[in-house]
């Protein structure tokens, strides 16, 4: 009897009981804006922020409205200039580029390797190339680049790097956190990240005059002094004229929210561990299918899954993801001509100007995507690469096929 899988992609674990139990409370309080508190009284906000420093070893946290509105804070706050060119990798989701546009810079786009990280060759041609002083570095799906070297190269380039860490908060290269290697780290809690308030986002930094600025963009209406995480009031002192306010503030309903989740993030990066792992398991050495490697160097969060198909035609992985679909697998694929859903790639984006990056074209037009929730157990994981795996060598070693329509995925 053929298998088919009964689990749901986009079902996420519920949030914490001590979660809902602060979020009751602040809602019984009535006082949901961050600055809206007693006066003995230090908000959830402030304390999100103090305990995600900590967590990661920063020094200054800012908690803001989502990960999008992070990335455009931390490119303002570092002084982008209108029309100013910043370089981020080719593949990546569209808030990224879109902070940039939104934010008044000039999308350039890098390649990328067959590991899915940046290309450090063309990082440094597209640098010298452009006149970017920026480099937004976005660690899609979780693969981090040797985060070393790309640090040493940015130095050596004078490029100032920020990190887009949506899909590494609790992943680290070599020890060292997800966030930490240049000026900024952004996050986001959207849905389907690592710790979950539907939205939101927080930003890190050493650099005392930065986060000063980021924090007085965000809004925050000469009340820095309820920050915790933040600068001395010296620095806001020097800058606090001459930052506009764009507003994008976190409230105190979601860091209630989002405080307990962060004691569960390591557990949490575990079990995705264990998850990922089975599914590579079952995969490893199916014809036609080639896994992403992993560093040893890399604390990876295996929220989702990739593989490539790379020399099979566009019809070929069409028809798998339709009887992936079928048997109850939901797939995304990054070569599909037109975007779906959350899936698009840098041809989309007609707000940035028209590049080329063959590289890149070749790994996404066989480069599939899967969700992995934390309520799927490593049993489901298992069933679903038997499902990868048959429909892998039906469809690969078949004759070629018709060409059908996509599925629908969320």
């Amino acid at each position: 009897m053929t298998e088919v899988f009964r689990g749901s992609f986009t079902q996420q674990e519920p949030i914490p009981e001590d979660g809902i139990a602060a979020a009751l409370a602040v809602l019984r309080s009535g006082r949901l804006h961050r600055y809206n508190t007693l006066p003995d009284e230090v908000g959830e906000t402030a304390l999100l922020e103090e305990e995600f420093a900590a967590l990661t070893g920063a020094k200054y946290c800012l908690a803001v409205a989502s990960g999008g509105y992070a990335l455009g804070c931390a490119l303002r706050a570092v002084g982008l200039r209108t029309g100013e060119p910043v370089l981020t990798n080719a593949f990546t989701l569209a808030p990224v580029p879109g902070a940039i546009a939104a934010a008044g810079g000039r999308p350039v786009f890098v390649e990328i390797t067959e590991d899915l990280v940046i290309d450090l060759e063309d990082l440094e041609a597209k640098a010298l190339g452009s006149g970017a002083r920026i480099f937004l570095a976005s660690h899609m799906r979780g693969h981090l680049p040797d985060m070393e070297a790309l640090a040493a190269l940015c130095r050596r380039l004078g490029l100032m790097l920020i990190e887009d860490c949506a899909h590494t908060m609790g992943a680290a290269w070599k020890g060292v956190a997800s966030g930490r290697h240049g000026k900024l780290g952004c996050y986001s809690m959207q849905s389907y990240k690592h710790i979950n308030s539907g939205e939101g986002g927080l930003l890190i930094s050493d650099d005392a005059e930065v986060m000063a600025r980021a924090v007085l963009l965000s809004g925050s209406y000469m009340l820095y002094g309820k920050h915790r995480a933040a600068p001395p009031e010296a620095m806001f002192a020097q800058v606090k004229m001459d930052v506009p306010n764009v507003s994008g503030r976190m409230d105190n309903l979601r860091a209630a929210i989002l405080r307990p989740q962060l004691r569960l993030l390591a557990d949490r990066v575990a079990r995705w561990q264990r998850l990922y792992r089975v599914l590579e398991e079952g995969l490893q050495g199916v014809a036609g299918l080639r896994l992403v490697a992993r560093p040893a160097e890399e604390t990876f969060v295996g929220s989702s899954f990739q593989f490539r198909l790379p020399d099979w035609s566009r019809a070929r992985i069409r028809a798998y993801l339709a009887r992936a679909a079928a048997r109850g697998v939901e797939l995304k694929w990054f070569g599909v001509d037109e975007p779906v859903a959350f899936t698009s790639r840098y041809q989309h984006w007609r707000y940035a100007e028209p590049q080329s990056l063959p590289r890149t074209d070749a790994i996404l037009a066989g480069l599939v995507d899967m969700r992995l929730p934390l309520t799927f157990s490593p049993e489901d994981c298992a069933q679903i690469a038997r499902i990868l795996a048959q429909e892998a060598l039906i469809v690969g070693q078949g004759p070629e096929p018709q060409d059908v329509a996509l599925p629908q995925v969320q």
